[in-house]
């Protein structure tokens, strides 16, 4: 079982690959690749900061 990745590791792995497109330093083959990893990484993110958001809605709330 994979050790689920927190949002900074996601984070700044999705920052290198972003700077590795913008530099051109992929390959077709792993441009194909990474590009589907930083998918990946932006749903893991996205889906981080929504639920965090609602916790702390939650928690205001009960103020």
């Amino acid at each position: 079982m994979e050790k689920e990745l927190k949002y900074e590791a996601a984070y700044a792995e999705l920052q290198s690959i972003v700077r590795k497109m913008e530099n051109d330093e992929l390959d077709i083959d792993q441009m194909s690749e990474q590009l589907k990893r930083a998918q990946e990484l932006i749903k893991l993110c996205k889906d981080k900061l929504t639920k965090t958001d609602e916790e702390i809605k939650k928690i205001l709330a009960q103020d």
